[in-house]
């Protein structure tokens, strides 16, 4: 198999793997939506508390027909701004200043937590036990305030709820917002003034109506779906249907679970100290559940008082933040099966970042520095093509000598390969070991939310985005179509017909890549042109 024949099964190979991918996503049929009484109908979603020894675990609470509604109190920081019910103390809403929804709404941010029916996730958390009443997420508990500000002198603010339960413990739900961070600290304090010891547990949790994402043609979808990472077992992915199929239920001691969308998480993060249960479900009602329960149980001593903690990150895929939190967190940003590539080529991107401030060039610098890696094994390709571009004539003699009989063709072809000492398959190596590169800086830009509204330059806006011109893909074509010009022409008519409509095939694909891949692609035939052009100019003048 020659050159051209590789190079063209394994663009084609990819090609159609990927617009397979892209058929799947655009036709499989959606889940049917159940109604907005269905979604929000029986609320069985309170956990139990774990089962003691002879110890029966008391029927949850029922809970009302829809969401309960009590006052809203309204949080601001730098980087979000939040709603919290004080029906259940749950997280209603948080938007995301620093996010907006898209690059032509730069004044509305990008809403994370929706309380609404058709889009519905939330995050709810309490506390379970026996013998007591406890505070869940449909308890109504009372507040002093209904609106928080994060003054600019402060580094944080507290939001206080209360309640107190038939047998008079007192309870206290506090958030704590933190300046220049999406971590929420949340925290139960119990005061227990009964003859008893109190004992109870903390769970927290995500709720959420799946709704499928749209996608562009040719890109890839992303993963939507429950998250969990122990360290028994590392990090996983827990889908809708897996949700669905079979109930989550997982011990471990340390780890998190939650959720996560394109760009964005929403985790749960216990004590590490501590054994959980992680659980996760999707009843008849079509909002799936997926939290984490403590196993054992915090004692508060007859007139004492105790606090139960957790943590709560909901926020942006930002890896300099997801590295600073628990182990696993950044796996969140999904590169896939080639992580070991795209990690180390996002740290490059980033570094360089770091230091011109524009990702469009950022991606430009690291094409180049990949393009000097990847050097020797360029020329070496370049240089067999260079060569076979060299003896085409010869070729194209014993062509047309031998005719339709391919046997001798073959033969007087090799014998020629071997004269002039050139390996047919010299080419190939170098490029295959590059598409590894490329597809993996490919999830490297898709994944990125730091890319997510990127601006480039004049009218590139989104390097997340297609170019919405369509100019960089014409580029990459033109570019694309000069290099074929500097290959060895095919033998074969209708490989020669396919390889001049390579470029076209090409173009109209990248016309829905991110503009920042299109990009790298550009600069990437432009350094080949020169290399190329360069090596067989020198080839082909010592032949004369």
């Amino acid at each position: 198999m020659d050159n051209q024949r590789l190079i063209l099964f394994v663009a084609l190979a990819a090609i159609v793997f990927m617009i397979w991918q892209a058929w799947v996503a655009q036709t499989l049929p959606p889940q049917s939506a159940p109604s907005q009484e269905e979604q929000l109908g029986k609320d069985k979603s309170v956990p139990q508390a774990p089962k003691a020894p002879d110890t029966a675990t008391p029927t949850a609470a029922p809970a009302p027909v829809v969401l309960p509604q009590g006052q809203r109190i309204h949080v601001t920081t730098d980087l979000v701004e939040a709603w919290i019910d004080t029906a259940g103390g749950d997280l209603r809403e948080l938007h995301l200043r620093k996010h907006p929804i898209s690059i032509d709404q730069p004044d509305q941010p990008f809403r994370l937590i929706n309380e609404s029916a058709e889009d519905l996730f939330i995050a709810q958390s309490g506390l379970i036990g026996r013998d007591r009443q406890y505070p869940n997420h449909n308890t109504l508990y009372s507040t002093t305030a209904t609106r928080y500000a994060l003054a600019p002198e402060a580094d944080h603010i507290e939001v206080r709820l209360g309640w107190v339960a038939p047998d008079g413990v007192r309870y206290t739900k506090t958030y704590t917002f933190r300046r220049n961070s999406y971590l929420i600290d949340l925290r139960f304090r119990v005061q227990n003034p009964t003859n008893s010891p109190w004992e109870g547990y903390l769970y927290g949790q995500f709720r959420r109506q799946h709704s499928e994402q749209k996608h562009g043609l040719f890109m890839l979808p992303t993963y939507t779906g429950g998250i969990l990472y122990t360290p028994e077992n590392q990090f996983e992915k827990i889908s809708f249907d897996d949700m669905a199929e079979n109930n989550l239920k997982r011990v471990a001691q340390g780890g998190w679970v939650g959720m996560m969308r394109h760009y964005f998480v929403g985790s749960w993060l216990p004590e590490a100290t501590m054994r959980d249960q992680f659980y996760g479900d999707a009843p008849p009602t079509g909002i799936y559940t997926i939290g984490y329960k403590n196993l054992a149980p915090t004692t508060v001593s007859p007139g004492g008082a105790g606090e139960l903690s957790t943590q709560l990150y909901i926020g942006p895929k930002e890896q300099a933040r997801l590295k600073n939190l628990p182990q696993g967190m950044d796996l969140t940003v999904d590169f896939g099966w080639l992580t070991f590539i795209s990690a180390p080529l996002f740290w490059a991107l980033a570094w360089i970042h770091g230091w011109i401030g524009n990702w469009g060039w950022a991606i430009i610098i690291l094409t180049i520095l990949i393009k000097l890696v990847f050097f020797p094994l360029s020329a070496a390709s370049y240089k067999s093509m260079a060569h076979m571009r060299r003896v085409q004539p010869k070729l194209k003699s014993i062509k047309e000598r031998y005719g339709d009989d391919k046997q001798r063709y073959q033969q007087a072809m090799m014998e020629i390969y071997k004269t002039e000492k050139i390996n047919p398959l010299g080419g190939c190596l170098p490029i295959l070991v590059q598409i590894p590169v490329f597809i993996a800086l490919y999830w490297a830009l898709l994944e990125s939310v730091e890319m997510r509204h990127a601006p480039f330059a004049l009218w590139i806006r989104d390097l997340s985005s297609p170019d919405p011109y369509f100019v960089l893909p014409l580029l990459m074509g033109v570019t694309m179509f000069a290099q074929t010009h500097l290959n060895p022409a095919p033998m074969d008519p209708m490989q020669k017909k396919i390889m001049t409509f390579m470029p076209i095939l090409f173009t109209v694909f990248f016309l829905f890549f991110p503009a920042g891949l299109v990009l790298y692609w550009v600069v990437n035939n432009l350094l080949s042109i020169a290399q190329q052009w360069q090596i067989t100019r020198i080839i082909e003048a010592k032949g004369k």
